[in-house]
């Protein structure tokens, strides 16, 4: 098992073992312990970590009856990532007609699928006590926005946030779904962790506007969804450019191409840009999200490629 060194230094006494030799940090000593392993022994421990790491990861199930889950994150809030979830799940029934499509709020603290997909009201249940999803537009919704006053505000610690959104997940009858929109909270915290390990994700797309302090978080959102393992389908370039509606001068308010040059730096694709336009924002706040209330406008079509994007780079789906 090979031999141990130590070194103790406790009360200004110095007490040595196994030949060590003292380290000395600023005038203090400390406690240095070094094992030398065996190449068998260096691998049994590998495999025992391993393990042990195994046990501690639940396992992912899916959602009964949606076939491919779409996940819709950024690393910071404000860049537009639920307006985009919104017009992606829109978008993916208006590519394809024959396809059913959901939408699952999971922003526990601030939701705001309800306003957008202009919809109120508390879920039925069904004779299997699950939740039935609300539906606007062919779109069928969930969110926490359903079951709380809308004034009301969440004040809930980490323990009760994870019971509901195992609820969300769990505790809603979707009937057959092609496709499964996320939105997710922004950050990379336990709500994203939760969910990339509990249930097989098809892929993530990541919103930030082109400036570099969102960049900086979405870059961070990327490389977590790598780390458990999440397909990154690519990146939206939200609030890209800046028309003017008289001089029709166009402005990059938050920078020019940010989004390119991070997917150049993690290898990835630009899914593509949305400007910065009134008729998002007005057609958002009144519950008419530009998809489907004016689908021949230049916002709507970037939507529905970006949605033909998602759709190309999806893995097949599960049967």
């Amino acid at each position: 098992m090979g031999s141990w060194r130590r070194l103790l230094v406790f009360g200004g006494m110095l007490l040595r073992g196994g030949g060590g030799t003292s380290v000395s940090l600023g005038g203090s000593r400390v406690l240095v312990c070094r094992r030398q392993l065996s190449g068998a022994d260096s691998e049994t421990l590998k495999q025992r970590r391993t393990q042990i790491l195994s046990r501690g990861l639940p396992k992912q199930k899916p959602i009964r009856g949606v076939k491919q889950v779409i996940v819709v994150a950024s690393g910071k809030g404000g860049v537009g990532k639920s307006t985009t979830a919104v017009n992606l799940a829109l978008a993916l029934a208006a590519n394809d007609s024959s396809k059913a499509i959901g939408l699952l709020d999971v922003d526990v603290y601030g939701p705001s699928i309800p306003k957008m997909m202009n919809l109120k009201g508390n879920p039925e249940l069904s004779q299997n006590n699950l939740m039935r999803p609300l539906l606007n537009y062919g779109i069928a919704c969930m969110s926490m926005g359903f079951l709380v006053v809308e004034t009301a505000p969440i004040v809930w610690r980490g323990l009760m946030v994870m019971s509901a959104i195992e609820k969300l997940l769990r505790q809603v009858d979707w009937g057959q779904l092609d496709y499964l929109v996320i939105d997710m909270p922004p950050g990379t915290g336990d709500v994203q962790l939760s969910i990339s390990q509990n249930i097989p994700i098809s892929g993530a797309v990541i919103v930030s506007t082109p400036q570099d302090i969102a960049l900086m978080d979405a870059h961070k959102g990327a490389e977590m969804f790598r780390k458990v393992h999440v397909p990154v389908l690519g990146l939206v370039q939200n609030m890209s450019v800046f028309q003017c509606p008289k001089c029709k001068h166009r402005t990059h308010i938050f920078g020019a191409d940010g989004a390119r040059r991070l997917a150049r730096t993690l290898g990835l694709d630009v899914l593509g840009d949305i400007p910065l336009h009134l008729n998002i924002r007005e057609t958002s706040d009144t519950g008419q999200p530009i998809v489907f209330s004016q689908p021949e406008s230049d916002e709507a079509k970037a939507y529905l490629r970006i949605a033909a994007e998602v759709v190309k780079r999806l893995p097949p789906p599960l049967e």
